[in-house]
């Protein structure tokens, strides 16, 4: 099925054609048309081209809306103000439009795909190998798992890079211990058994990692020989990987478990950590040196920039190689950008890191631009995420001032949502009230973090999160299953659209939010905004309730009111369920 042209597409073509034939040389112009509490839209274009054309701007808009004709699209147009446009659709135009979005047989709500899709490697969920994950790694994963879902939807080729940490000095050190203490990861698994497996390996992991730490800083013949057991592994020495690799193995059945969690996909494909590019390193620091772009300073490989000082006004330098040879993560972010780029055929490169890492990005991505790795045709850009703040708008950490471990807080967020779900069921069996308040809870906790503009920091409320009544994910859950529950009260009675009949204003205000679903996720694909899809849906649950306080369903005046109403009920559930899925959040059928 085609895409559906959305009204305010109409509008605006409707608007463009009148404008080129008042004034030709405006054939380009855009009418600047956004919606409006007036009229349904409002076009405020003419007063910038009044201003170019130097004529007067009332006079210009009347000459306009003599151009424009009315009939199945626009009922009605006035000149408002200096010269504003205000315009009303016709009720036939709002249903026949939702119509034609309810019977796209692909499922997609007749949201097209982009014009010019590309190749769009997205580097997010980036835990660290032998460590737990915390409260910081939440929003790299959920921000990027969005917005791989968003840019999928449109059509663009998504490869997934999960860059874990699993390489560096400290792994010199928990090999050497394992080494030593060769019992310290083995542990029995029940098959099947991820949930309780993924808690047992980190356990293993962390504990393993504090008795290395302890015996570390505690015994120099131990560190000596811990430093020289990186050297065999950077060597690439067989036995050594394989204890490397034992460690890797061990933390992914802990990520896989704690991904499960979220609700995430993350594929073992796609994990490609730093190691992964060990054998690209050497010649990543030759290609920079011989093409000028880095130089060698007091023995380090090092790219320097004009605009970049540090306090004492002394220029900071990207370090590529340290003078002991050893390589940094510039050499690894470099490598990495070079593989994305020449062997992924990526157009753009997006990195859902961190702000405090912004500064290492700018160099990193500016280095690569020096090197041509990077230009006009493949744009290097950081989706650069603010702090999880507490309660009391500090970082997020315990009461003993550690970090929060994201499986704690994920489990308290399923427990508070299951009171609630429990609070609410009328009809749920236990089993049921465990699955709902899984999938309340995970999507309150994703919601909070993406309707957040990923550059603020955000404070974690679990009390807020969770709430029926604001902007959450709840709220919106709660409008999707009250629907569902609406469709089969009505029994033999199917939604149908029936664009004779004329709309109360609450059904127009419905009508025309759902038909803006299209250029909401083009927009939010678009900018890597997912914000901007969570704010649409929050106000198309809030127009729903509006909705269905004022416009009664099953007791509509006539039949066809009847089934026109359940057409506009399960037009907005289908909305809210595609556009909760591209965030990673489910929609229970009911609660």
């Amino acid at each position: 099925m085609a895409s559906v042209t959305s009204l305010s597409d109409s509008v605006q073509q409707h608007l463009a054609s009148a404008l080129s034939a008042t004034l030709p040389e405006a054939a380009d112009a855009d009418p600047l048309l956004r919606r409006s509490d007036r009229a349904d839209f409002q076009a405020n274009g003419i007063l910038a081209l009044a201003k170019k054309a130097k004529a007067n701007p009332r006079e210009l808009a009347t000459q306009v809306v003599a151009q424009v004709t009315t009939g199945s699209v626009i009922k009605d147009i006035e000149v408002s103000g200096p010269g504003f446009l205000n315009i009303t659709v016709s009720d036939r135009a709002i249903t026949e439009n939702l119509a034609a979005r309810y019977a796209d047989e692909a499922g997609r709500l007749g949201v097209p795909f982009s014009a010019n899709p590309g190749t769009t490697v997205i580097d997010y969920a980036q835990p660290n190998v032998a460590k737990e994950m915390h409260v910081g790694h939440l929003r790299s994963a959920v921000i990027g798992d969005s917005v791989v879902q968003l840019l999928e939807f449109t059509g663009e080729t998504v490869v997934r890079r999960h860059h874990i940490g699993d390489w560096g000095t400290q792994f010199g050190m928990l090999i050497q211990y394992l080494d030593e203490h060769p019992h310290e990861l083995d542990h029995k698994r029940s098959a099947g058994d991820t949930a309780a497996s993924g808690e047992e390996a980190m356990s293993n992991l962390d504990r393993l990692y504090k008795a290395a730490r302890g015996l570390f800083d505690s015994d120099e013949e131990f560190k000596t020989r811990a430093r020289r057991r990186v050297v065999d592994l950077q060597a690439g020495d067989p036995r050594t990987l394989a204890m490397w690799q034992k460690f890797v193995d061990e933390s992914k059945i802990y990520f896989f478990s704690v991904f499960e969690k979220l609700d995430m996909e993350i594929r073992d494909a796609d994990i490609v950590g730093e190691s992964g590019y060990n054998d690209m390193l050497a010649e990543t620091c030759r290609l920079l040196e011989e093409s000028g772009v880095a130089v060698r300073s007091e023995g380090a490989l090092c790219v320097f920039f004009d605009d970049i000082k540090g306090p004492d006004g002394n220029p900071v330098p990207l370090i590529v190689q340290k003078s002991d040879g050893g390589y940094g993560y510039a050499a690894t972010d470099l490598s990495a950008i070079r593989d994305r780029v020449f062997n992924l055929k990526a157009n753009t490169l997006l990195y859902v890191v961190d702000a405090r890492q912004a500064l290492h990005f700018r160099m990193v991505f500016e280095t690569a631009r020096r090197a041509g790795w990077l230009n006009d045709d493949v744009t290097a850009y950081q989706l650069a995420f603010g702090t999880v703040l507490g309660k009391d708008g500090k970082p997020f950490k315990t009461r003993a001032g550690e970090t929060v471990r994201l499986v704690d807080l994920l489990d308290e967020a399923v427990d508070r949502a299951s009171a609630v779900v429990r609070e609410k069921a009328q009809d749920l069996s236990e089993e049921e009230i465990a699955e709902r308040g899984a999938q309340v809870g995970i999507g309150a906790v994703k919601y909070a973090d993406l309707s957040t503009s990923a550059n603020r920091d955000y404070k974690f409320d679990l009390d807020q999160m969770v709430s029926l009544n604001g902007d959450t994910s709840v709220y919106l859950q709660y409008a999707y299953a009250r629907i569902q529950s609406i469709l089969r009260k009505a029994g033999d009675t199917r939604p149908a659209a029936h664009p004779e009949l004329d709309l109360a204003d609450a059904e127009r205000a419905l009508g025309l939010h759902a038909d803006a679903f299209a250029e909401t996720v083009a927009e939010a694909a678009k900018d890597f905004a997912p914000h901007k899809l969570t704010a649409y849906l929050y106000q198309l649950a809030s127009l729903y309730t509006t909705f269905y306080d004022k416009c009664p369903v099953l007791k509509a005046e006539t039949p066809a009111q009847v089934e026109n109403r359940l057409f506009l009920c399960d037009v907005t559930a289908r909305t809210l369920h595609q556009g909760m899925s591209l965030l990673g959040i489910r929609t229970p059928e009911k609660l």
